[in-house]
């Protein structure tokens, strides 16, 4: 059986927390036996749509993971960056029929529960890969 191909899409915002977590998630991805053959950095959780749509549109995956990390600040930003984000990327699944799997923790977390929760990143590696396998 051919290994699951899986696409990252990571987010540079909060980068030594996402560092951890891609590190991580690729970690789990080869323990799945699963193969992280693209990955694609953007600036920020925000950004992540165009970039999830880009690499679907290649084809070459068989699902996405994306893997950011937003803090709460002093305004509600934090609430409407990840609530409009994660609404595109089930979105982007739906349209292009492939796992899309949430690997964004946050928001309204302090920066030492951002570190608690960098194993988001390997549950949504196990989520698109349990994804890919049922969809077979």
């Amino acid at each position: 059986m051919m290994a699951i191909k899986l696409g990252f899409v990571v987010s540079e915002f909060n980068r030594d927390i996402t560092y951890m977590m891609e590190v991580e998630g690729r970690e789990h991805a080869a323990f799945l036996g699963a193969e992280v053959t693209e990955c694609m950095y953007v600036p920020g959780a925000y950004d992540m749509p165009l970039a999830i749509k880009r690499m679907l549109k290649r084809g070459k995956v068989d699902a996405v993971v994306t893997i950011g990390c937003v803090i709460e600040g002093a305004t509600q930003h934090d609430e409407i960056v990840v609530q409009h984000a994660a609404r595109k990327i089930i979105d982007l699944s739906l349209e292009f029929d492939k796992p899309v799997s949430l690997g964004i923790s946050g928001p309204g977390m302090t920066r030492l529960e951002a570190n608690e929760r960098i194993d988001y990143a390997r549950r949504a590696v196990e989520s698109a890969v349990k994804m890919v396998q049922r969809s077979k």
